[in-house]
């Protein structure tokens, strides 16, 4: 017997002892002693309610547990069918408004345009600020070395293990060390700078000596990261809004170009190449880190295609290449040497789920505001459909150098 099958049993025999001194101390001895009820087993099975069996779980504990009337009314029919009509018309509600949910979610809604549509998307981006507090002055993936993800940094319960901006900061300096950058080139080029976290940071790494500057086709980002430079005290640090595939710069200008993840939205691949080369010195080094599609054959399977689709359509990707495909194309201006490439899937691939769980953690920026909701939702959706293209190969991190060739 349960214990609360005992107090109920208890509690019943106790109440009929007469109300005496004698009686009470009858009373409390029956409340330890516990006699047999007179309620029967078959009174204490019964069903709470007609609609309770035996065969529902919450009946094996309530009926056992219940004072139960021999006799319990009988529910109204007709409430009964009202109330099922009630729940099933809901439920199917529920069941069409998630289904309508998820087709929306799954048909990408930010597709490349036209030369303006880069600029707009990210103009949004740096308004609403949500970016920058979660990803911080860069917006680039991170590094993350096999000891931070043998701790497992990224993850839900890891995810302080590596500080989400702090796995950035490490990528600019490993990129750094990996396109084995001469010391204190004298000028650099940041090819799509967002809003100049990278610039900042190689500006700060190789003193007031190298000048820097990033390029953007977002005005809000130029204007946010000029103010971040003061705040900063960077004066060697400065930004433009500036057309990659047309740059004003002439050629054979800068030591080092740097194009970290702008390569995603170019619409012409060859001719962003091309202008990085042409303003790079000859002896100058040229580093890209960029999303690539993988390289084929085999070819791409009818699901690669709808999932590379909605990748390109959602974050304002015209396409992506393989990272042979941009070797070629550094080798392709005949004026590079040492072309290299590397794949570094392995070490970045933790920063897709990080963002996630850098919000999981910290929520309110988001809950606050909720006509971002449902954008940040769309974004929350694209960043894990990137992490399993990635993870199951069909997206690559690809990392390519080069030197220029002197005349």
């Amino acid at each position: 017997m349960t214990s609360v099958a005992r107090w109920t049993a208890r509690d019943t025999v106790a109440s009929r002892l007469p109300k005496s001194p004698r009686a009470a101390r009858q009373r409390r001895r029956a409340l330890v002693r516990c006699p047999t009820a007179t309620t029967s087993i078959d009174d204490l099975v019964r069903p709470v309610l007609p609609s309770h069996g035996r065969s529902n779980p919450a009946f094996q504990i309530g009926a056992k547990t219940v004072s139960v009337d021999p006799a319990p009314p009988v529910a109204n029919p007709a409430m009964l069918n009202k109330s099922t009509a009630a729940w099933t018309a809901a439920g199917l509600g529920l069941a069409f408004a998630a289904h309508r949910l998820k087709i929306d979610l799954d048909t990408p809604g930010r597709p490349w345009m036209d030369g303006t549509t880069v600029g707009r998307e990210y103009d949004a981006w740096t308004e609403e600020q949500i970016l920058e507090y979660y990803w911080g002055e860069h917006i680039h993936l991170g590094y993350y070395s096999d000891e931070d993800l043998a701790k497992g940094a990224g993850t839900l319960l890891g995810c302080k293990v590596k500080d989400f901006i702090e796995a950035k900061l490490d990528f600019c300096d490993e990129m750094l060390a990996w396109s084995e950058c001469p010391d204190k080139p004298a000028k650099v080029l940041d090819v799509g700078c967002g809003i100049g976290g990278t610039s900042r940071h190689i500006a700060k790494t190789f003193g007031p000596d190298t000048r820097v500057t990033g390029i953007t086709l977002s005005p809000k980002q130029v204007e946010r990261a000029t103010e971040l430079a003061a705040e900063q005290n960077l004066p060697n640090a400065s930004f433009r809004v500036m057309n990659a595939l047309a740059m004003d710069f002439p050629d054979d200008t800068f030591d080092l170009v740097w194009a970290c993840e702008s390569g995603e939205h170019m619409p012409d691949k060859k001719k962003y190449v091309e202008e990085m080369v042409r303003v790079l010195k000859p002896g100058g080094r040229l580093v890209i880190a960029t999303w690539c599609q993988r390289s084929t054959p085999p070819a791409f399977t009818d699901e690669d295609l709808v999932n590379l689709d909605y990748l390109y359509k959602e974050w304002a990707h015209p396409y992506f290449i393989s990272i042979e495909d941009y070797a070629s194309l550094v080798e392709g201006t005949t004026s590079m040497k040492e072309v290299d490439t590397d794949d570094w899937t392995r070490q970045t691939i933790a920063s897709w789920r990080h963002s996630v769980w850098a919000g999981v953690w910290d929520p309110i920026p988001v809950f606050s505001r909720p006509n971002i909701w449902y954008k940040t939702l769309r974004d929350i959706v694209c960043l894990e459909r990137m992490r399993r293209a990635f993870g199951r190969g069909l997206m690559q991190y690809g990392m390519i150098k080069g030197v220029k060739a002197k005349a």
